[in-house]
């Protein structure tokens, strides 16, 4: 991201509805002791793909019809699996986010990280994003040292820090002399606080953790707080993906709620959180229209972050 670049965030009201033109005391201008460190404009995800379906088939022109019967294809359809969004990450910020399977959550950290490249809209980020995910690859044959050595070198540090380093990280993953021990042996938590322990080794201005702090022991998810606390002070902004809800109301201030690759609510967390817990109560108890309402009308308080790019 350009240092020298000024981003206006602006509440976006919509003029038809609210029956009044957007206030200008709602702009907030960044200044340098909130500088935004990930920027999402206008960003969305559409993923073609094949289908089974029938009337897919009966809906195509007749030269579509013909074309996939000539290459013996299924007819491709459109998933929209994230809607145009905008979104503005402060340093030293934490914002979680939260969504049913299918919300679209994996896919906005994918695009943040740029594993996937949105179908419109622009990621800007101070720093390269770093996600970490419980299913990061290990090599299994090797010990837990040496994929810590392997995986920073990976995040581009140089071999004498990660030598003058290497005594911390271990110790940080609380895995005793199994650091030594080949991957293939370890247990689905202690390859979490192993995974953990990689990708915090440094200091990345962004870092993305999708479900990364849901398994392991009280021990271990203790310490992850900490350092996600350390994350924090030095400035580093940090996207937590996550069905926990205690996880996300304990390391974030601020929750995304995805449904459908649309947002929901973006805000405060305790208050995000209890709208979401309330819609998955009602979920549970097979109260869907209530339910159904009930995401309505949160999603009918939400406003559309807006940017302007300056200078």
């Amino acid at each position: 991201m350009d240092q020298d670049a000024t981003f206006r965030v602006l509440e976006e009201e919509d003029a038809e509805e609210a029956g009044e033109t957007r206030d200008p005391g709602t702009e907030r201008e960044i200044d340098h002791t909130n500088r935004p460190a990930l920027v999402l404009d206008r960003v969305s995800m559409t993923f073609k793909t094949e289908s089974t379906r029938e009337e897919v088939a009966q809906n195509l022109p007749w030269y579509k019809k013909a074309l996939y019967t000539a290459v013996r294809r299924q007819p491709r359809v459109r998933i929209r699996a994230l809607r145009e969004l905008s979104l503005v990450v402060g340093e030293g910020e934490s914002i979680g986010v939260v969504g049913r399977n299918g919300s679209g959550k994996s896919t906005l950290s994918k695009i943040i990280c740029g594993k996937l490249m949105p179908t419109t809209g622009e990621v800007w980020a101070k720093g390269s994003p770093m996600m970490l995910g419980v299913n990061a690859a290990l090599v299994s044959a090797i010990s837990g040292r040496q994929n810590i050595i392997l995986g920073c070198l990976a995040l581009g540090m140089s071999r004498d820090e990660i030598d003058a380093r290497l005594p911390e990280i271990e110790e940080s993953t609380g895995l005793g002399t199994a650091i030594h021990l080949p991957i293939s042996t370890y247990s689905s938590g202690m390859s979490a606080r192993l995974r953990f322990a990689i990708a915090t080794s440094r200091n990345p201005e962004v870092l993305v953790i999708d479900e990364a702090l849901n398994v392991g022991d009280a021990q271990f998810r203790e310490r992850s707080q900490e350092r996600m606390q350390e994350l924090r002070e030095q400035a580093g902004a940090v996207v937590l993906v996550s069905h926990n809800s205690k996880t996300i109301t304990n390391s974030c201030s601020r929750v995304l709620w995805l449904h459908n690759g649309v947002a929901v609510a973006d805000g405060e967390a305790e208050e995000v959180m209890y709208q979401y817990r309330r819609y998955n109560y009602l979920l549970a108890k097979q109260r869907l229209q209530p339910a159904d309402q009930h995401l309505r009308a949160v999603q009918a308080t939400y406003r559309p972050t807006v940017i302007d790019r300056v200078g």
